[in-house]
Formats: C-alpha cells, sequence, structure tokens
C-alpha cells in the first residue's frame, strides 16, 4: 500500500489532469464559475490547499487575488500547475497543507480553498480539526473557507466498487474501491496501449470516509459559520466565513 505522497508520485500525478477529460483552462472555468457562485470574490490573498495542477489556483487568480498561494506534496503536480498559470500571480509550495502556518501570517488570508477530494487525503479523521483550526487562524474576519469532498459515508458493494474513470483509443482508467472502517482502500489501475500491446499501471492508498454532516459539524466547531451547501459533479461542497 502506498502513501498518498508515493500514489501521486509513483502514478496518478502523470494522468490527472487527463482523468477529468478537459483541458486545465476549461477546468478552471468550471471552478471559477462555482467559486463566483458561492460569493468569493477577490482580495489580497487566496491559498489553494491541495492546488493540484491549478484547477482552483488558476480560478482564485483570474478572480482577482492579488496573490495565490498553491500549497501541494507533489512535485509534479506544481510543475505541472506553474505551467498552467502562466503569467497569473500564483506561488506554488511543496509542503503538506497542515503547514499552513509556515506560510500565512495570522489572519492575513481572504480566501482559502481545499478542494478536489483534497480533505480525504488526510491520514486520520483526527486532523480535520487541526486543519480547520489552522484556516481559522489564517483567515482575516469575515474570510472565506471552501472545500469540497467525496461523501463516502454510504458503502458501495458489489460491482458498485468499480468506476470506470476515463476511457480513451490509448488509455483506460479505472478505480476499485474497497470499504473499510473509516477509511476507503482506492485501487487506481490505468491501462495503457503503447507498441500494440497494453501495459497495467496500478497502485493504492487509503482515502478517508467523511460524511458532510461530519464536516459540517467540525466546521461549526472551528468557529465557522456555514453560508452555502451544494452538490457539485458527485462533490458535496461546503462554503463557510469566518466570523
Amino acid at each position: 500500500m502506498s502513501t498518498i505522497t508515493d500514489h501521486y508520485e509513483g502514478l496518478l500525478a502523470d494522468h490527472y489532469s487527463w482523468m477529468f477529460g478537459v483541458s486545465p483552462l476549461e477546468k478552471s472555468a468550471e471552478q471559477l464559475e462555482l467559486l463566483t457562485y458561492l460569493k468569493v470574490v477577490h482580495g489580497e490573498l487566496a491559498v489553494d490547499l491541495g492546488a493540484g495542477s491549478g484547477f482552483q489556483s488558476m480560478a482564485l487568480a483570474d478572480l482577482g487575488f492579488r496573490r495565490v498561494l498553491a500549497i501541494d506534496t507533489s512535485a509534479k503536480l506544481l510543475r505541472e500547475l506553474r505551467s498552467n498559470s502562466g503569467s497569473r500571480h500564483v506561488e506554488a509550495v511543496q509542503d503538506d497543507m497542515l503547514n499552513i502556518a509556515h506560510h500565512v501570517a495570522l489572519g492575513t488570508a481572504d480566501t482559502i480553498v481545499c478542494m478536489g477530494d483534497t480533505l480525504t487525503h488526510l491520514p486520520a479523521h483526527e486532523l480535520i480539526p487541526q486543519l480547520f483550526a489552522e484556516v481559522f487562524r489564517a483567515l482575516r474576519k469575515d474570510g472565506r473557507f471552501v472545500l469540497s469532498f467525496r461523501d463516502l459515508s454510504s458503502e458501495l458493494r458489489g460491482v458498485d466498487r468499480f468506476i470506470l474513470v476515463r476511457s480513451a483509443a490509448d488509455k483506460v482508467m479505472t478505480c476499485f474501491l474497497e470499504f473499510g472502517p473509516g477509511v476507503v482502500m482506492v485501487h487506481d489501475l490505468i491501462h495503457i496501449h503503447e507498441a500494440g500491446t497494453w501495459k497495467l499501471l496500478k497502485s493504492c492508498y487509503p482515502k478517508l470516509r467523511l460524511s458532510t454532516n461530519e464536516i459540517r459539524h467540525e466546521l461549526e466547531e472551528a468557529g465557522f459559520k456555514i453560508y452555502a451547501q451544494e452538490i457539485a459533479r458527485g462533490m458535496s461542497v461546503l462554503a463557510a466565513q469566518k466570523v
């Protein structure tokens, strides 16, 4: 079993943007629309936790933030983010999102996002209150915190645990989910057609089973006021404000 960092660097980062079936700019435009709907407005500093290849970071820059700090553990995805961002004011930082205090001074962030299922990549449920406390500390008064994650509280059974992520003429990605108490083991299987034959790439990693109600509770315990809850492309979306 790989850690989440090993899984991304060893397998998923090379295929991450491909999985979505649209260009990074198209994906960024989709996120810009979502953030605008959630009443995220421009300011001095936005922080993207688990920035990946930059979909939300680019959207935040396009909203008008003067500085966007993009934090991720994957060196490969951050290199792609720098390329995708072009001339936008996006600063890529390779670090764990729990170390946000190392990069953001107390009460200086206008908006912090943690999207694209990043929250489920934490090693343990007990770290969620710690992360939310760090985000609360980093935000200015009335600052906004937006999360998206996949609610895996309901267990899939039988063949429903096999999910086709994307298929193309030369590449097919499927995912198998193995449910346990509090954790889902995610098995990523990627078939690539090369030189007339198919090659299988595979890896697995643990993902937290989170429920929307659980995350709402943790946000409120941290002092946030939740002002929006949505479902977007199968992901739970919560928007909260520091009051």
